[in-house]
Parts: C-alpha cells; sequence; structure tokens
C-alpha cells in the first residue's frame, strides 16, 4: 500500500497517461496503471513536471525581513511551482562565516516550506576552508565589489581548499560601473539612464575576467545573470575550450529590455540593468543558455518608489517565470523539455542537488501540476512574496501551476499555500 498514487497524470503534452506511485517521499512507481495507495490523486490529464529548482533566490533572512523572510519567500516559491531554492549569501548579516552559515541554516529549518541550499559569500578568507565542510551550493562573488587582487586571491583560495566547488559571479566590472554611473547621474533621474550606468561592456569585461581565472585555476565557475549576447558568446567559446562554465538568465533579462525602464521605473531596476535591443538576450538564446535563475529580490513598494540611483535594485520573480514560459509553450515558440532543461534538470546536475529535478523511480517526490489551458493577468497584489510589485503586472499568461508537491506532499494547491518542512538538501 502506497502513500500517495497520481492517477491520469501526463509527463508531457504528448505523451500517454501515467499513474505515479509515491511511498515515503520518494517516486516509487511510474506505471500505466494505478497502485493501491492511502490517497489515491486523479489529475485529470494535467501535465506533471519535475518540481522547479531556483539556483538563485534573495530571501533576505535574517537581517532584511520586513523585504521578504524564508516563510514568505518559500511559500512564493510554492506558489509558483518551485520545491527547492538556493538561497544567496547578502544578508545581514552576511552568510560568510561558518556561524552565519550555520545560523541561517536553523532559520530555513524552522520557516522554509521548500527544500533549500545556502551559497555563501567570501569575507574574510581564512574562513574558507571550515565554509567548504559545510557545504555551500557555491561561493558567491559580487565582482563590481572587488579589486582584482582580491578577486585572484578568492579564487586560489577556493580552489586550494576544495576544487570542486563552484565559484557563482555577479559579472559587473565595478570601475566601470563607478565610471558611468558618476557620468550618468549628471544627465538627471530618468530611470532608463540607469541602464547606461551600468553598461554592456562593465558585464562583458567581468565575463573576461572571470573566463580568464577559471581557466587558471581550472575553476568551475558559474555566471549568474547574464544579460548580454556577447557574453554568451564568450561563455560558449570558453565551453568548447574546455572550460568548466555555465550560464543563467533571469525571467527580466530574457523577456524584457531597457524600454521597460521607461515604462515601469524602479520596478524593473535591477543589477545587471535591462539591456537594450542591440545587446538583449531573448527566446531564441535559450538553447545555448544552462539555467533559468529568477535572480528574485524583493524590496518593499517605499523603497521601490525611491529616486532611481537610491531605489534598490531587484524584481521579484518566483510567482511569475512558470505562467511566462508556459505561455511560450502554448504559442509553441518553447517546448516543455525546454523549461524542463533549464529550471529543473541542469540546476541539479550544474549545483550536485541530490534527488531533485527528474520524474524518475527513486527520485524525491517534487513535483509541480501544470494547468496548460488557466488563464490570468499578472497582479502582484496576489503575490505570497511580501514584494508587491512587478515589471510583468498587467501581462495575460496561459499555463499555470496548480499544485505543488515537495518529497509527495502538497505544499500549494490552487494557490492556496500548507504548511510544510522544508530541509537542507546538502
Amino acid at each position: 500500500m502506497l502513500d500517495l498514487c497520481l492517477v491520469n497524470c501526463k509527463l508531457n503534452t504528448d505523451s500517454k497517461e501515467v499513474c505515479l506511485g509515491i511511498e515515503d517521499g520518494k517516486i516509487l512507481s511510474i506505471k500505466k496503471l494505478p497502485s493501491k495507495a492511502d490517497v489515491t490523486l486523479d489529475l485529470q490529464g494535467k501535465i506533471v513536471l519535475p518540481g522547479l529548482i531556483d539556483v538563485h533566490v534573495h530571501f533576505r533572512d535574517p537581517g532584511l525581513t520586513h523585504k521578504e523572510d524564508f516563510r514568505t519567500g518559500s511559500s512564493a516559491a510554492a506558489a509558483g511551482g518551485f520545491t527547492t531554492v538556493l538561497d544567496m549569501p547578502n544578508t545581514i548579516p552576511p552568510t560568510d562565516t561558518p556561524l552565519t552559515f550555520r545560523e541561517k541554516i536553523k532559520i530555513g529549518q524552522k520557516k522554509s516550506l521548500v527544500d533549500f541550499g545556502l551559497h555563501v559569500g567570501v569575507g574574510d578568507l581564512s574562513h574558507i576552508e571550515e565554509l567548504a565542510r559545510l557545504k555551500p551550493a557555491s561561493f558567491k562573488i559580487f565582482m563590481d565589489l572587488l579589486d582584482h587582487t582580491t578577486l585572484t586571491d578568492a579564487f586560489s583560495k577556493i580552489n586550494e581548499v576544495n576544487s570542486d566547488c563552484i565559484i557563482t559571479l555577479h559579472a559587473e566590472d565595478g570601475q566601470l560601473v563607478r565610471q558611468f554611473t558618476e557620468i550618468m547621474k549628471k544627465e538627471g533621474s530618468d530611470p532608463e539612464l540607469y541602464a547606461k550606468a551600468r553598461p554592456a561592456q562593465a558585464e562583458i569585461k567581468a565575463v573576461e575576467d572571470g573566463i580568464s581565472l577559471a581557466k587558471k585555476y581550472k575553476q568551475k565557475i558559474h555566471f549568474c545573470h547574464v544579460s548580454t549576447k556577447e557574453s554568451l558568446k564568450q561563455i560558449k567559446h570558453a565551453q568548447n575550450r574546455g572550460i568548466d562554465v555555465t550560464s543563467e538568465i533571469t525571467p527580466h533579462h530574457l523577456f524584457l529590455d531597457s524600454i521597460y525602464l521607461k515604462k515601469f521605473g524602479n520596478h524593473a531596476k535591477t543589477n545587471p540593468p535591462l539591456r537594450d535591443r542591440m545587446n538583449h538576450l531573448n527566446l531564441n538564446y535559450l538553447p545555448e543558455i544552462d539555467i533559468i535563475g529568477t535572480d528574485h529580490a524583493p524590496h518593499t513598494l517605499e523603497e521601490k518608489e525611491e529616486n532611481i540611483w537610491n531605489a534598490p535594485p531587484g524584481v521579484p520573480g518566483l510567482e511569475t517565470i512558470l505562467s511566462l514560459l508556459l505561455t511560450k509553450v502554448n504559442q509553441k515558440k518553447i517546448g516543455l523539455n525546454d523549461i524542463k532543461r533549464l529550471l529543473c534538470e541542469n540546476p541539479s546536475k550544474i549545483f550536485s542537488i541530490p534527488h531533485k529535478g527528474f520524474i524518475s523511480e527513486g527520485m524525491d517526490a517534487d513535483m509541480v501540476v501544470v494547468d496548460l489551458k488557466k488563464e490570468c493577468v499578472i497582479d502582484p497584489d496576489t503575490f505570497k512574496s511580501k514584494a508587491k510589485y512587478s515589471p510583468f503586472k498587467g501581462l495575460n499568461v496561459r499555463g499555470m501551476p496548480v499544485m505543488t508537491m515537495v518529497r509527495g506532499k502538497i505544499v500549494m494547491d490552487q494557490g492556496n499555500i500548507f504548511k510544510n518542512k522544508g530541509q537542507f538538501v546538502y
């Protein structure tokens, strides 16, 4: 007798209906006919995808919980079809010591509704060895905040301690950013100026530097939120030369260009900024990209309504990305296999997340049920996140997550969120 059996579900648009047997939080069987179970759920032909994995979220916990915390952030994740998230270290205090890392694990275990991992920051290099033993998802480096000597020292130390660790990079050259920001501030405070203050050249230069260091130290690196065609071209060239490097794009960089800064103002302000159409990456580039990460970066409305130079950068993305992509599936511009690759399979492989990202026997029963026919208008007021804004506000979408399961337990059903105890995945 199984714990749960999902019947009449499809694993792709053109597949036959199957039954998924779940026991002790694992997928025990995938069969044509149902098995006896304590609970049987009829999904009536709906599609079941692996639970989505977001390798790039900012849950702001601890220290900035007026913007978000692990409870509200993981609720947003569950609402959007995500069953695993990897949280970034730029909190207060930053997650860059063994003490703050352990403390954040406790916070996640207490509050999170979905499973989670943690990236760590690079502060005092003497902490690197012990941090590596605590199994972080990666060491996150903001290249715009470090000079080249410090950046090189960090690569050297991480590689020396554990060459298997990933270094994730926010790729913007700090010197170029400061130079152009000073110029643009003199031009005024129109939101469009922000895109020029952090130009494409700043990202391209940082990507060059990151690849050079990865080659020198034979170090695995992952570029967050790649936003320019030239950066992606460099990454693909490095991959072809055998350098261990992967790329990520955000929903806002994928679907929006710098024109939206005029339309949505600070609500579309993010780092790196939205790009003009000459540099912008669109759906045509998805086959060359390894991961979609939302860079879910919530702030309060009051903060976002400050002057363009003072408003914090960041866009909430957990509750919109799947519907945005399913809309493109309905328009036959991408396939469900693209979603699986970018938001399930590659995140699991690249960040070595055990038992996640695939629907197969023995894997965790992490799943999202989607209704390709369901429609809605994106309304930030309904978000589970504390961030009640979005540059996608008012957009009509077709295709939505209607149920999210973490290790066989329903945490979201038709937009309603249920209690669960998320686990540290490493």
